[in-house]
């Protein structure tokens, strides 16, 4: 198989194709990182018949054609198997509803693309596979299918609500991130995202890590005890992303403080400067150390809102203050040079001019 990498077509409506089980199930794989020689590993199916259903799906339109697109072995389409087991996606599935950013004016957020790797006409199929075939079921057949269930009804038990399934599930060999990344968007039990994130490899993964922020059974502990130590510009997207729950934002609120007083001083500039000042309004009273003072005393202003927001914070060290009174972007607007001369710590003689 080649080294090409299948993605989606975005200008694609999936619920309109005439997609089979197989074909869904592949799409459900594709996360458009992932190349095409290490999909067999993913999906279960042999390379031959991966190649078939790919290049079915490139043909259809479901996926960008590339220069490494494979050719299909067989060029009649064949019949679906098992369709009436294995629902196909059809339009009555959710319809695509993409996850917003963390903070537009900020930057994109470095894990969206991680993160969104089910189309969301396949994640409807596997919850309806659940809903009608499976939710039923009594729990301990839940928990036995769990154990040695293969896909598509692995990914259906992922939206189980019991937290029994959900780590039988977890115990399966066939489970990968895909299904990880189901249960910390759908699952709505502490316990059973507890038993998520003592998998080490999924805990770190950055989509599942994503979903679990907007999960609003996430435990603050567990919140806690994931992000202590993210870098400070990851804990402000988390404050003001409005997906997140109010419980998580105001941990991530006050987690943002204590690591703004022991952080590095490389990631309280970053903080500043790339959110042009904004994030001190969550920093009040909060002073910095003079690593911090120098290298932002170091740079060039050329951001109105930056010194705005800078002159607003109360606890900006005075040396800030008289740098950013130097710089040409104050000299040219008078107002500028008002707000930081009327700052606590601005110089005396900036106070009486």
């Amino acid at each position: 198989m080649s080294d090409w990498t299948p993605k989606l077509n975005p200008t694609v409506d999936l619920r309109r194709l005439p997609l089979n089980a197989e074909e869904g199930f592949v799409l459900s794989r594709l996360d458009g990182h992932t190349r095409e020689k290490d999909l067999p590993a993913l999906t279960g199916f042999p390379p031959d018949k991966l190649r078939d259903i790919l290049a079915r799906l490139v043909s259809q339109g479901a996926l960008l054609p590339g220069t490494e697109a494979p050719a299909s072995m067989n060029t009649v389409r064949p019949p679906a198997h098992h369709e009436a087991d294995h629902p196909a996606p059809s339009v009555d599935a959710s319809a695509t509803e993409p996850l917003p950013e963390a903070e537009a004016s900020d930057g994109a957020d470095d894990e969206a693309g991680a993160a969104d790797d089910v189309p969301e006409a396949v994640l409807g199929d596997f919850r309806k596979l659940f809903e009608t075939r499976l939710h039923g079921l009594p729990e301990d057949q839940r928990v036995a299918l769990a154990h040695g269930a293969e896909d598509p009804e692995l990914s259906a038990l992922c939206f189980d609500p019991v937290p029994a399934v959900i780590k039988a599930v977890l115990e399966n060999s066939r489970v990968g991130l895909p299904h990880a990344r189901l249960i910390a968007r759908h699952h709505r039990n502490p316990v059973g995202l507890e038993a998520l994130v003592a998998r080490a490899a999924f805990a770190s993964d950055t989509g599942v890590r994503r979903f679990l922020v907007r999960n609003p059974q996430l435990p603050v502990a567990l919140f806690r005890r994931l992000w202590a130590m993210r870098r400070l510009m990851e804990h402000h997207k988390l404050t003001v992303d409005r997906d997140v729950p109010e419980q998580t934002r105001r941990t991530a609120r006050e987690l943002l403080r204590q690591r703004f007083s022991t952080g590095p001083s490389e990631e309280k500039v970053e903080l500043i400067l790339n959110t042009e000042g904004r994030a001190l309004g969550a920093l009040v009273g909060m002073p910095v150390d003079g690593k911090t003072t120098s290298l932002l005393c170091g740079r060039t202003y050329r951001s109105p809102m930056l010194v705005q927001n800078i002159a607003r914070w109360s606890a900006a060290p005075p040396a800030l203050i008289a740098h950013l009174l130097k710089q040409e972007l104050v000299r040219r607007q008078p107002q500028l040079r008002m707000m930081l001369a009327r700052h606590p710590n601005a110089p005396a003689d900036a106070k009486r001019a």
